[in-house]
């Protein structure tokens, strides 16, 4: 079946490993087609394997999923990766966000959960917790992310400069503008216009 999503799993205790492998292997739309032990291995398997998520831990030997994540993004961009982790601190789920991963889950999640956080990374959306503070923009945003975070208050406040605006504005398509206005909503933790201008104030951009 073509909606079958391909899983690898990554983690370097044994146990969990076959643990959460055993729990999806059952599951009919999903396909285990490899484990890894640490992030090398995951990395080499990814290849050859050509699985559609990579569901793997952080605190791996070799490579971290961190790196591995990273690594995965040039070699194999297509494939999405799900962290399965049971540390949950602000500053690491940024790191989680930065390294390119499309969700971050924590290994208490129940079963059920763990499968639709699975198909939603699957469809293109992104798992992540919702962050507890306001992380500094200097820290988490990219320069062209900064450059439209901007253009976005000044629309905010004005009236104007939709994606189309700022499309034009700095010479990107529209679908890139709109990656990178998700990424910035994303990455700061806000919902709304308003939240922007605020974070946009709080930190002298405006």
């Amino acid at each position: 079946m073509d909606d079958i999503i391909r899983l690898l799993i990554a983690d370097d205790h044994p146990l969990m490993l076959d643990g959460i492998a055993a729990l999806l292997q059952n599951e009919p739309t999903l396909e285990v087609v490899a484990l890894a032990n640490n992030g090398q291995e995951a990395l080499e398997k990814t290849i050859k394997e050509n699985p559609n998520i990579v569901l793997m831990d952080i605190g791996m030997p070799l490579m971290d999923g961190l790196q591995t994540t990273r690594e995965l993004q040039k070699v194999k961009p297509e494939v999405q990766v799900l962290i399965l982790t049971m540390h949950d601190e602000p500053e690491l789920i940024l790191r989680v966000m930065q390294a390119g991963a499309a969700g971050y889950v924590l290994k208490d999640i129940m079963a059920d959960k763990l499968i639709d956080a699975l198909h939603a990374v699957h469809k293109g959306l992104k798992i992540f917790p919702a962050l507890d503070y306001v992380p500094d923009t200097k820290d988490c945003l990219t320069t062209r992310e900064k450059e439209i975070l901007v253009l976005l208050v000044k629309g905010t406040k004005s009236g104007g400069n939709t994606n189309k605006d700022i499309a034009r504005e700095l010479k990107l398509s529209i679908r890139t503008v709109e990656t990178h206005r998700n990424n910035i909503y994303l990455k700061l933790g806000h919902r709304t216009p308003l939240e922007l201008v605020k974070h946009a104030k709080q930190f002298n951009l405006i």
